[in-house]
């Protein structure tokens, strides 16, 4: 059965029967392709490159030449599923299960994009151009965030394009769906703590040098000491340890080094510079204490920032407020 483009409910299954785990495309760029292009959008297929990272597809599309150019933009990327066991359903179905859509992706953010889609196709279909609607998808979000709309919008600015406005379809409504839209976003700061140690068989502990308690009581510290109390505008910083691993293969054998990765989201209570060196004063005190040698690097995906409310907002938290 042909897919109906302006059935956001059905478009939203497509997509997540995409299995486009960062940075694969895996057919999300093609599916959106293919209903763009007919509804007379200019699709432009952009693979942006680094060194050291991985070739990520992009698509940028525009329906319209004149200003204002309002952007949807957002990801089809998704981070990894895990085990399908742990799923009630198969995480690449697309199953609709009472009233539920279930599948990686369906909130962040597959199912947005099918509602960006299903509402652009309908207005262009019953509307004259009047100004511009694009589209700008990338499928690095949810991974270096190097390759995607950060390449492409400098693509833009070489081209002369210019957007007026934005919308982002990342998941934002603590309730109710329409509750609220979100004018800024924390910062993303990623780390890679090393603790060296001295590698020696676990018979003879004297003889070696263990960096796993080293690193356990280092890590503990970073994510249980408070980085501010949050503001106005956003909740608490937070630090969380999402992987440890030592280059070790064997249970008789105590590594030469172990590692922890930690991602922060970080507030306006911070910049990104400030932020780095505390983390590391207090790692440095912790190793300091435990007589530990440790090497701590960061790399990130994007800085706090914080726009002002606009009428848009007003109009938004009135209706909100009826509902």
């Amino acid at each position: 059965m042909a897919l109906d483009p302006l059935d956001p409910v059905a478009l939203a299954q497509a997509l997540v029967r995409c299995p486009s785990v960062t940075p694969a495309e895996a057919g999300t760029l093609d599916l959106l392709e293919g209903v763009l292009r007919p509804a007379g959008f200019a699709c432009h297929r952009l693979t942006m490159t680094e060194p050291g990272t991985p070739d990520v597809d992009n698509l940028y599309a525009r329906w319209g030449t004149a200003a204002p150019n309002l952007c949807f933009a957002g990801h089809v990327d998704v981070v990894p599923p895990g085990p399908d066991a742990a799923w009630r359903h198969p995480p690449f179905a697309g199953v609709i299960s009472d009233g539920a859509l279930y599948g990686r992706g369906a909130v962040d953010m597959k199912g947005a994009v099918a509602c960006f889609l299903a509402a652009a196709l309908a207005h262009v279909r019953h509307n004259p151009s009047n100004g511009s609607l694009s589209f700008l998808i990338t499928c690095d979000e949810e991974g270096p965030s190097i390759n995607g709309t950060v390449k492409v919008l400098q693509w833009l600015a070489d081209r002369g394009e210019k957007l007026d406005a934005c919308l982002v379809g990342e998941p934002t409504n603590p309730g109710i769906l329409g509750e609220e839209i979100k004018i800024g976003r924390r910062g993303s700061l990623n780390g890679v703590l090393v603790v060296q140690g001295r590698q020696g068989h676990a018979a003879y502990p004297d003889l070696a040098e263990n960096p796993v308690p080293k690193l356990a009581r280092i890590i503990d510290r970073l994510s249980t000491t408070p980085l501010d109390q949050g503001n106005a505008d956003f909740q608490p910083s937070s630090l969380q340890v999402t992987v440890i691993s030592a280059p070790n293969t064997a249970t008789n054998v105590i590594p030469g080094e172990a590692r922890a990765l930690f991602n922060i989201r970080y507030n306006t209570h911070w910049t990104r510079p400030k932020l780095e060196a505390h983390v590391r004063t207090l790692a440095q005190h912790a190793a300091d204490e435990l007589g530990a040698r440790f090497s701590l690097s960061f790399s990130g995906t994007g800085d706090v920032f914080l726009t002002q409310a606009g009428p848009l907002v007003d109009t938004m938290q009135a209706a909100v407020r009826t509902v």
